[in-house]
């Protein structure tokens, strides 16, 4: 079929279709009930996320004056079909909270207030600690239109109160003043556990304790009425075509001015009256486009920190870190890898041997240099921590920080500048270029010729990232193989702007070699197909949106290869058409955030395999520098053929993805596969723990 007759899902919907499964793991009432509100918060932290970014982007092609892909009308369509979803999951989102969760929590003693009108018994507590805690904090204003003080922050949740002033006796008052008030979140928190009281717990949002004491922040004033807004600003900037001189500063300037970007979003309580909200809109320039009506409560990404005074039989328990043998059995990684590949499945294996890895290199004798690649480090990284003992050590290391890793550039900038202390050599982001690439190489003295080890290398698809790693399911590679650790120098002379040689042999490196090996390997797979052989694909990813990579496996499956899909996130692949009739979609999610990527050629029975970094999207494969790299040892390969084949046979939180982008469930009558825990079991039975 012609390429112009394929179809493809737009970006941002399908995202939203994967944000809505994640909205659906809240109505799972398998799940314990604080499991059900992570995943709220995930979902409404997902969206802020998602306004700040993508949809401001059409915010930004609005204006004629910025010239983008889309024309001004598409865009505006897009910003309707966006808000139009959102609508309708957000009030989906609140019969959630409002019908499962509230009584959930109240058969378990939990009874979290949904007014500012208290019980008796708590009255006297609330008002004290709104006067003690919260008062001093307050700073109300009074809203004049064209008032350039009054400005609403990004992400921060503000109270409007319409007022009338109090007149004498015998007088009318009709006319409204406006106020506007931001909750004080760093001082206060979010929600207030009250006392105790008939063998229940109370907890209140600090919106409706404040609520209940409004009258004393206005006491010349009636308080007609009182709602919560919050607006999402534009909070990105592209400076990937800037060049080298003094981008840290130009980068940290722009994340600074983050807070007072565009607004793309302005979120309201949908019971808000006509006459407040078109005051509102006219007071601080508000777009119809931009109004999004939402619940009595906004910011519920907060509901991560809802207090559980129940304790942990409300939560999902995470199974411990398995541990490996070999590691286990020898003090020194560096020992076991001379002799073996070393496969590290996270975070069912614990992300200790990776510290541990580092630390050993830091203080090894032999090893003369430690090079790290940077995008995601956790705060008061134990990696960081580790690569600053090497160069205390006297080792030379080279760490690639990438501040172009979005909001992640001050943490980032900040932890460079602890290593440049320490004597690290930083280079920062590449012109044009961002660096996802996840490697660290250690390499050792080569004076002994008899000694075949020339390094040891790190080779992941996720960050270099302790905190994430225990909720982030990702795989990496330890190995002293000399022809990857050949590749690997090969790939760091280009980052340190070294002469190379572009003979990249076993790694697969964007702007080199990686597009044309990903065509030959599908191609492959028809050619098997047109020999009378079984063609067969496996492709596990975030995302899936590039166009020649989605017309690749279109040709494919019109050729006869089976081909599936494992995506989490975007997919703009049509599934269950004509040209797709091979291709399935599945979507796990569960407790641990699949981030791997991982994928698999059948090879007419040599089977090939590749973890990457990666996703197929444009941004990845054409602005980036990822790398995919090979597994070559037959154990390690089988267990990563054994956990996909896990993964497609999920019947409990894996969905399809159809061709109207519904997330239907795999439910049937085959014994329950539940991925994540199934997992954890294959890789215990696999070590014998």
């Amino acid at each position: 079929m012609d390429n112009n007759s394929y179809t493809y899902f737009k970006r941002d919907i399908s995202w939203l279709s994967f944000n809505y499964r994640v909205l659906l793991e809240a109505k799972d009432e398998r799940l314990p009930i604080y499991e059900r509100i992570k995943f709220l918060s995930i979902y409404s932290s997902n969206l802020e996320e998602f306004y700040k970014i993508r949809v401001s982007g059409y915010h930004s092609s609005l204006l004629e004056s910025i010239k983008r892909d889309e024309s001004v009308e598409e865009a505006l369509q897009t910003i309707i079909q966006i808000n139009r979803e959102v609508t309708a999951h957000e009030k989906e989102y609140y019969a959630i909270f409002n019908e499962m969760i509230l009584p959930e929590l109240r058969r378990n003693g939990i009874i979290l207030y949904q007014t500012d009108e208290v019980e008796p018994f708590h009255r006297a507590f609330v008002e004290k600690y709104f006067n003690e805690e919260v008062f001093p904090y307050l700073q109300p204003m009074i809203i004049m239109k064209d008032d350039i003080h009054s400005f609403i922050l990004d992400g921060r949740i503000y109270q409007v109160v319409s007022l009338r002033k109090k007149k004498k006796k015998g007088t009318n008052g009709t006319s409204y003043t406006y106020a506007i008030m931001k909750i004080p979140y760093t001082k206060v928190p979010r929600f207030v556990e009250l006392p105790s009281f008939g063998g229940n717990h109370y907890i209140i949002f600090i919106d409706d304790l404040i609520k209940a004491n409004m009258q004393s922040v206005f006491p010349g004033y009636e308080i007609v009425d009182c709602y919560s807004v919050k607006i999402s600003r534009d909070a990105d900037f592209s400076l990937e075509n800037e060049d080298q001189k003094d981008i840290a500063e130009r980068i940290l300037r722009k994340v600074r001015k983050r807070k007072i970007g565009a607004v793309t979003r302005f979120q309201y309580d949908k019971d808000m009256p006509d006459y407040f909200l078109k005051y509102l809109c006219e007071a601080y320039e508000i777009e119809e486009e931009e109004l999004l009506p939402s619940g009595r409560y906004l910011n519920l990404a907060d509901l991560m920190k809802l207090p559980n005074p129940v304790g942990e039989s409300l939560r999902q328990p995470l199974p411990q870190p398995l541990r490996v043998p070999e590691l286990e059995a020898n003090s020194s990684i560096l020992r076991v890898l001379r002799r073996q590949d070393l496969l590290l499945h996270f975070p069912y294996q614990s992300f200790d041997y990776l510290l541990r890895f580092l630390l050993q290199a830091a203080f090894d004798p032999k090893v003369l240099e430690i090079k790290v690649t940077q995008y995601r480090v956790a705060e008061n990284s134990a990696v960081i921590n580790s690569l600053i003992s090497a160069a205390k050590n006297g080792k030379k290391v080279t760490v690639f920080v990438e501040l172009k890793a979005r909001f992640d550039e001050e943490n980032n900038y900040i932890s460079s500048e602890l290593m440049q202390q320490a004597g690290v050599k930083i280079i920062y982001s590449l012109p044009g270029l961002k660096v996802h690439a996840k490697l660290a190489y250690v390499r050792k003295r080569s004076n002994d010729p008899d000694d075949p080890v020339k390094g040891y290398a790190y080779l992941g698809t996720g960050n270099f990232n302790e905190k994430t790693a225990r909720i982030y399911s990702d795989k990496g590679l330890l190995t002293s193989n000399r022809e990857i650790i050949h590749d690997i120098d090969e790939v760091f002379r280009v980052l340190e702007g070294k002469p190379y040689m572009h003979d990249f042999r076993h790694l697969l490196v964007t702007q080199f070699n990686m597009l044309p090996a990903i065509h030959q390997l599908i191609e492959q797979e028809i050619t098997q197909v047109e020999q009378g052989r079984e063609g067969y694909i496996i492709l596990k990813m975030n995302s899936l949106e590039d166009k020649e990579m989605i017309n690749a496996l279109y040709r494919a499956s019109e050729a006869g290869v089976t081909i599936d899909l494992i995506i989490r996130g975007i997919c703009c692949l049509v599934p269950n058409q004509p040209y797709s009739r091979n291709i399935r979609v599945t979507r796990i999610v569960d407790a641990y955030l699949e981030h791997a990527r991982v994928w698999y050629f059948l090879n007419g029975g040599k089977e090939t395999i590749y973890l990457t970094s990666a996703d197929w999207m444009a941004r990845n494969l054409q602005r980036r520098i990822e790398v995919a790299f090979p597994v070559y040892a037959e154990p390690l390969k089988r267990q990563i053929i054994d956990i996909l084949k896990i993964q497609l046979e999920d019947n409990q939180s894996a969905v399809w993805v159809d061709e109207n982008l519904e997330n239907v469930y795999k439910h049937n009558d085959m014994p329950p596969v539940r991925a994540q825990q199934a997992i954890y079991d294959y890789l215990k039975k696999w070590i014998g723990q």
